[in-house]
């Protein structure tokens, strides 16, 4: 009998939370998307960092 209360309390309390999150989450998407576009193109920056970098070294090796 405890363990069934508690899950009907668990269910009171946390349907509400889950709910709010399921409305949020479009929001948190959005804000967060601009943040996901800079690391991609920090991603590309140190790309063409390393491949600048290492360029001398392939360049000696050869193409082989």
């Amino acid at each position: 009998m405890p363990t069934f209360l508690l899950w009907l309390l668990l269910l009171i309390f946390c349907w509400p939370l889950a709910l709010l999150a399921l409305l949020l989450w479009p929001l948190v998407w959005l804000i967060a998307l601009p943040f996901r576009l800079l690391g991609i193109a920090m991603d590309g920056v140190f790309a063409l960092l390393r491949a600048l970098i290492t360029l001398p070294a392939r360049i000696l090796r050869g193409f082989g």
